[in-house]
């Protein structure tokens, strides 16, 4: 199989793949990174091929990179070889894994979204860290969620730091991004529950009226939601806190929430 040798820091492909670190360079060229090879068979799995397989010499043969490359040949990608330093400086990481792709962003459209495709989904407002993103990510996946949706200002879940904390999720997990003022309308059309923690008019958690499809919605990290997203809510459940402490993190409770209306709908069937 043919592949292209890179060995200058000032190469221009060199230069274009580390710009994707970049949000405003992988907004405008609409691409991101991603990296390991486990992220990447993922990807490919859900039939995602990388365009560009970024791969360090004197790597271990593997399986699974064998099938990468032979996958991106026959897609019409483009295979590279260069070393540990060039990989690293890509990446932004001192220790890179031996193997990077770059792909296509998504539609992350409302108007490409099917909420009868899953019982459950996650909706985060203006979350910041995209370590939480990539948690949210993988903890649909864990729960079989239909995806995530991104309202407000929220962090790019196409950063290099979110889709290497999604753990590969964000190749199994619909994604949508929209402003809360497209979002409401759109949900409000056909059926569908928002369910939110609360502490206004809110019930246990435990045992709510839960209903599918049932978005479950997670405010900012330091904020929360807003007053007028609780109120539009159709549910707002509370979870006890028995220490020091007065709220969990986001990703934990959009976990611990999703779990619960996931045993509500299995206990029904």
């Amino acid at each position: 199989m043919k592949r292209r040798q890179i060995t200058g820091f000032s190469n221009p492909t060199v230069k274009f793949i580390r710009s994707l670190r970049d949000k405003k360079h992988r907004k405008r060229e609409g691409k991101f990174l991603a990296e390991g090879l486990r992220l990447l068979t993922d990807a490919l799995e859900s039939g995602r091929v990388p365009e560009t397989l970024i791969m360090a010499e004197r790597r271990e043969a593997h399986p699974l990179l064998a099938a990468l490359e032979s996958a991106v040949a026959a897609a019409g990608g483009e295979v590279i070889e260069t070393s540990a330093d060039i990989l690293a400086k890509i990446i932004g990481k001192s220790n890179p894994q031996a193997v990077a792709g770059v792909f296509d962003q998504f539609d992350t459209s409302l108007a490409a979204f099917d909420r009868e495709a899953a019982p459950i989904w996650l909706v985060a407002q203006a979350l910041r860290d995209p370590g939480n993103l990539g948690t949210m990510l993988r903890t649909g996946d864990a729960l079989g969620a239909g995806g995530l949706i991104l309202l407000d200002d929220c962090a790019d879940p196409f950063s290099v730091e979110a889709v290497r904390a999604s753990m590969g999720a964000v190749f199994t997990q619909r994604l949508v991004q929209a402003q809360w003022d497209e979002f409401q309308p759109w949900l409000r059309g056909e059926r569908g529950q928002l369910v939110a923690a609360s502490l206004r008019d809110a019930v246990p958690y435990r045992g709510a009226p839960y209903t599918a499809p049932c978005f479950v919605m997670v405010g900012n990290e330091s904020q929360g939601l807003p007053e007028a997203y609780e109120a539009a809510c159709d549910l707002r459940v509370t979870m006890p806190m028995r220490g020091r402490a007065d709220s969990l993190n986001a990703a934990v409770a959009a976990a611990v929430l999703g779990y619960e209306v996931l045993a509500t709908f299995d206990s029904r069937k």
